[in-house]
């Protein structure tokens, strides 16, 4: 089974120059624009607090037990 190239061709194709390059200010071929790029969705906040929670938390035990063997020696 063949498939077409999906490239186009560069022979046939307007708006390229020889060999196949793209002039400045030129959209190249089968590319979208930004208009196209559809619906913005909407970002959750995400799980971030519960791992900064436990870091922090895991981060002041460590200093306690620290702090405590340094009064201890």
């Amino acid at each position: 089974m063949r498939t077409a190239n999906p490239d186009p061709d560069p022979l046939t194709t307007t708006g390229l120059e020889p060999g196949g390059g793209v002039p400045p200010g030129e959209t190249p071929p089968a590319e979208g624009s930004t208009s196209e790029a559809g619906p913005r969705q909407e970002t959750s906040r995400g799980w971030a607090g519960v791992p900064l929670t436990l870091i922090l938390v895991l981060a002041g035990v460590v200093a306690a037990f620290f702090l405590a063997y340094a009064v201890v020696v």
